[in-house]
């Protein structure tokens, strides 16, 4: 296995239990304003990711033609702001498994909508590897009560979900994983604040309390600042396909680190799911082959089509080493999704 795909595995392998890990955390923060929250979370993260982008930043959003930018506000908006307030809203009449669950499926989506638009099947190892994830996704979480509206935002979640990965895909090469991260933060914290002052007023933002302010930073600056750079910077390596296939360790992140502050059991269930996650992500990634193909085999073709590196020129220079996603709330602790 060359030096890009491994890198590319163990990146997005970190940003999504990255992500798994800030639901625990975010149990401090059910009675703060969601949307609030999401602002001062994605705002503080912009600042903090614009250091390292700083030196080649304005070349590089000068350079963004007016559909890259709504590219970048619609990965917002869609994989980050809606996908929290589509949880939220489905929450309200479906115990928590079932949003989770369904965006447990988004690998399955990805594996068949990537390949279709870049005018090929979907191959057989990735697909395959997405339904033994999305089943390791229902074993960890279960599944709940729900009705016809929790369900239908429950999908409308799993569109979020699946909006954020697909749609920032194009925008890793021309921007580089610190500065799409740091873009679409920005971009999401303003949505979040609009979403928040014209629904809580100026109720939308408070002086956190202290477990409060620890939540918040953890979020901000572990889940998002770190994640969405690991995030990106590993689905630069390995592509769309593959790196939406390691959101499954995203509720068996959850389901580890929720016995440690007494809010969850770890059992035989959430053990037989982490399994499930684990051969899925090993079957679809390809890395069991590539392992064969270390020990005498041939190697095959790679399956999915990595988004292609950062290359000298005036719109991309040098994309840098690279979570998100976290971008669920802690009232979404049982879902995926930077």
């Amino acid at each position: 296995m060359n030096s890009s795909p491994r890198a590319g595995f163990v990146l997005t392998a970190v940003a999504c239990v990255l992500v798994g890990a800030s639901f625990t955390a975010g149990g401090a923060l059910v009675d703060y304003p969601h949307a609030g929250g999401q602002a001062l979370r994605y705002g503080s993260a912009c600042l903090l990711l614009l250091w390292p982008a700083r030196k080649q930043a304005g070349r590089r959003l000068r350079a963004l033609t007016v559909r890259q930018w709504a590219r970048a506000a619609a990965v917002a908006a869609v994989g980050m702001v809606g996908f929290n307030l589509a949880i939220l809203a489905a929450e309200r009449t479906a115990e928590p498994a079932v949003p989770g669950v369904l965006v447990g499926c988004a690998p399955i989506v990805v594996a068949v909508l990537v390949p279709l638009g870049a005018g090929r099947r979907p191959t057989v190892t990735v697909t395959g590897g997405a339904l033994l994830v999305a089943a390791g996704a229902f074993v960890v979480q279960g599944w709940g009560g729900t009705d016809g509206a929790g369900l239908f935002w429950s999908v409308l979640a799993l569109a979020g979900e699946v909006g954020f990965a697909l749609l920032a895909a194009p925008l890793v090469r021309p921007l580089g994983p610190p500065l799409l991260s740091a873009c679409v933060c920005a971009l999401a914290a303003l949505e979040a604040g609009a979403v928040g002052m014209a629904t809580d007023g100026s109720a939308a933002l408070r002086m956190p309390t202290g477990s409060e302010a620890l939540a918040l930073g953890w979020q901000s600056v572990v889940a998002t600042v770190i994640g969405f750079v690991c995030w990106y910077a590993g689905l630069q390596r390995i592509g769309t396909e593959r790196a939406t296939l390691f959101s499954g360790l995203i509720p068996v992140a959850a389901a580890v680190t929720a016995p440690l502050v007494a809010v969850g059991t770890f059992g035989t269930g959430q053990l037989l799911g982490s399994v499930l996650v684990a051969c899925g992500v090993a079957v679809g990634s390809g890395a069991l082959r590539r392992r064969r193909a270390r020990d005498g085999a041939p190697a095959p073709r790679t399956d999915a089509a990595p988004v292609p590196a950062a290359t000298p020129g005036p719109a991309a220079h040098h994309a840098g080493p690279g979570p998100a996603t976290a971008r669920a709330e802690p009232a979404a602790e049982a879902a995926a999704a930077p």
